[in-house]
């Protein structure tokens, strides 16, 4: 039997390259050795790639894989911008395509999408971050009531997000945010954060919907920030501690937000079950697959092994699908 060659690709130029760096490693441990040939792709945070720790480039690595695996998160293998170099070399590649994982990426191009497909979004603003954002921060403190929770509008893992209740928070937020990029300035919404994971099932418009998980972050946390993903002391509760109906519901609106953007293979969405309804928060078109991540545990509790998850996504990508 002829082994597939799979380069898992791993690292990049984003805040978020540690993460990858344990997804791609995670992945690359669980690669069936009988059916594949791992190659550890990295790419620097300077942009440079190395393959099995020789510095090369994707001309040559094309000549040695037959797929690639996208371990990447945020910048550059999150959002469209990698999934253009492997199409142009020709390299079939896991997650979602370009169009989708740009709009995924972008959370206020994503939100749209969301309300097109009937999902709650929270109200909000966007800032560029070449504004005053002095200014922008007195024209918010203006028209929204605190707390309000501010992100980059393009980022992941909760980098550089902060809920803030007072305008010197405020204005600190916004500097921290614009680090990476525009800004988004939403209603604080109070409720109990979930997350779904949806994976396609191949058949054109079906999928597998795996148990919505519960995540109660540490009592000094306020939500579900880049420390309490990390620090391994949330409590990550599948299947969550939610009502049959509610189950039921958020399952239905993850797979309306895949849909929506038109997202490939897997994604996770995350919401905030709240007394004025669900919403959608974000989603992620390449989310995290460490040992400590949230898809591993649910495909876990769903009965599915994680080599098992990686064989059925090699398979879509091979196909086309």
């Amino acid at each position: 039997m002829t082994r597939l060659r799979v380069g898992v690709v791993r690292g990049g130029p984003s805040s978020e390259y540690l993460v990858s760096l344990k997804t791609g490693e995670n992945v690359l441990r669980n690669l069936n050795a009988d059916k594949y040939i791992a190659t550890d792709i990295l790419i620097t945070p300077r942009g440079d790639w190395f393959m099995n720790g020789v510095r090369t480039d994707l001309a040559n690595i094309a000549q040695h894989i037959d797929i690639a695996w996208n371990a990447m998160h945020g910048t550059f293998g999150e959002d469209g911008k990698v999934q253009k170099q492997f199409e142009a070399f020709g390299i079939p590649y896991t997650g979602s395509g370009v169009l989708a994982s740009a709009v995924g990426m972008n959370k206020e191009i994503a939100k749209e999408r969301f309300k097109e497909a009937g999902i709650l979004v929270a109200k909000g603003y966007t800032v560029a971050n070449s504004d005053d954002l002095k200014e922008a921060a007195f024209q918010l403190f203006y028209d929204m009531h605190l707390p309000v929770i501010v992100k980059p509008v393009s980022g992941g893992s909760s980098v550089a997000t902060k809920i803030v209740h007072n305008f010197d928070d405020l204005q600190h937020a916004l500097f921290e945010a614009s680090k990476y990029g525009d800004i988004l300035v939403e209603e604080f919404i109070v409720g109990k954060e979930a997350t779904v994971c949806v994976i396609d099932s191949g058949a054109i418009g079906e999928h597998f919907v795996l148990f919505p998980i519960e995540i109660v972050p540490p009592s000094k946390n306020e939500f579900f920030d880049y420390e309490a993903k990390y620090s391994g002391k949330s409590k990550e509760i599948c299947p969550g501690r939610f009502t049959l109906t509610t189950h039921s519901t958020l399952r239905d609106l993850a797979t309306k937000a895949h849909q929506a953007i038109g997202a490939r293979h897997y994604s996770r969405t995350d919401f905030i079950i709240s007394d004025k309804g669900i919403y959608a928060l974000e989603i992620n078109t390449l989310p995290g697959l460490t040992k400590e991540s949230l898809m591993p545990k649910a495909l876990k509790m769903g009965g599915i092994t994680f080599p098992q998850f990686l064989d059925h996504v090699i398979d879509l990508a091979i196909a086309g699908k």
